[in-house]
């Protein structure tokens, strides 16, 4: 497999979840420092501090979670791919979707989701049973929405297509929703999209390049319009 990163992205966005986290710290401090003035005034301005100490320190969370923590998402996606063959490419943050793939399976948009717990699709949402609390509200680790994030990057992704693309050779993109965490349990058969554990994605894959193989040449097709917007900081690696 042909893995494709974008390095000065992901290098760039680490520095920044630093820059945030040492300056919510700092913002949290002064806030706790002028809070033991005792004056009126000064309380007014140590609340408002606090307020944006925590609004910096989840900013600062995420992006820490998302490029400063190893295994990155990217590297876990990677991970859970590792062994498909040469015909696969995995472009990490070089399209308007973060992970794609593109294969004999087809075109993927994959989200990955680091939950724990017991993962189901009941009501048209995902729901996340089981799991740290005190993690949901304070470490981002809460679920969300993943099925209104995969329609919006499927819509991205497909208007970048069209845009690269002749209309009669836009592949037909589909989302994949990958829960990395080895505490996940996802049981959401009535999923609108594909959502899996790491441990299943290969042979759901290569099922599917089995059943309704994407061409080759479609393939080629995709990869000589994603290959050429790659930077000087973007590397390629090629994994069996």
């Amino acid at each position: 497999m042909k893995i494709i990163s974008n390095t000065k992205l992901i290098n760039r966005n680490k520095r920044i979840g630093q820059i945030l986290t040492f300056s919510a710290i700092f913002i949290l401090i002064f806030g706790l420092i002028i809070s033991m003035q005792g004056d009126m005034t000064y309380i007014m301005y140590s609340y408002g501090a606090l307020i944006l100490g925590f609004m910096v320190s989840q900013f600062g969370i995420y992006f820490s979670n998302k490029f400063g923590r190893s295994p990155r998402p990217d590297e876990q996606v990677s991970a859970a791919l590792k062994g498909l063959d040469n015909r696969y490419t995995l472009y990490h943050y070089t399209t308007p979707t973060s992970h794609l793939l593109v294969g004999p399976s087809g075109v993927w948009t994959i989200l990955p989701y680091n939950q724990p717990g017991t993962i189901t699709f009941e009501k048209g949402r995902f729901k996340q049973k089981g799991g740290n609390w005190y993690m949901k509200i304070f470490a981002q680790e809460g679920l969300g929405r993943p099925e209104k994030e995969a329609e919006y990057t499927l819509e991205d992704i497909q208007k970048y297509l069209k845009r690269q693309l002749d209309a009669d050779s836009v592949p037909d993109v589909k989302p994949l929703l990958l829960f990395t965490n080895p505490r996940a349990s996802v049981k959401a058969p009535e999923a609108p999209y594909a959502a899996m554990e790491t441990d299943k994605v290969k042979d759901f894959l290569r099922k599917k390049a089995k059943d309704n193989a994407f061409p080759m040449e479609k393939v080629e097709q995709v990869n000589s319009v994603l290959l050429p917007s790659q930077e000087k900081e973007q590397t390629e690696q090629t994994e069996g």
